[in-house]
């Protein structure tokens, strides 16, 4: 691959490559190591890619793959420690709406397990589509709707203080 095309792949996808890993790691520097990982495992096999369009599928899903294999392996990957935010009480009706922060958003998708964790970071924050994630994920479409589905009601559970499968529970 010649140098100035892998900066140009570089540039265009490591913000989302990163966003991506830190949805799956909960740790900013396991997903700049993940993200980085995918880039030299780009630059040594890239040559195998023969369509340039691809390439973008083919980060995400090598990024996906290591981090399974990471976990695989056992290394443990530490969640990220959340800042202390004093948050005040403010009175809702009760017909209002629950609206909640980035910081409550974030803690609910970083209790999710790891396959909802993944599709939800795809289908929201990549905008991918459901083939586009069973193609990086490697599984099937109905598996991708179903993980969705159960993602979404996990988090519609968290936010309504309600258990539900899907999220760990804290040990």
């Amino acid at each position: 691959m010649i140098s100035r095309d892998f900066e140009q792949l570089v540039d265009a996808h490591y913000m989302d490559l990163y966003r991506f890993a830190v949805s799956l790691t909960r740790n900013p520097d396991d997903a700049s190591d993940l993200t980085q990982e995918a880039f030299v495992t780009l630059a040594r096999k890239g040559d195998k890619i023969r369509d340039r369009s691809k390439c973008r599928s083919w980060l995400f899903t090598t990024l996906y793959r290591d981090f399974l294999k990471q976990k695989e392996r056992g290394k443990r990957m530490t969640s990220m420690e959340t800042e202390d935010v004093e948050v005040c009480a403010t009175f809702f009706p009760t017909e209002a709406p629950r609206t909640i922060d980035h910081h409550e958003a974030r803690e609910a998708l970083f209790a999710l397990e790891d396959d909802h964790r993944a599709i939800l970071s795809l289908f929201y924050l990549e905008d991918c589509s459901y083939k586009e994630i069973a193609n990086r994920l490697e599984i099937p479409i109905g598996t991708v709707m179903s993980r969705l589905s159960r993602a979404k009601d996990a988090l519609r559970a968290r936010w309504n203080d309600k258990p539900s499968e899907g999220i760990k529970s804290d040990p």
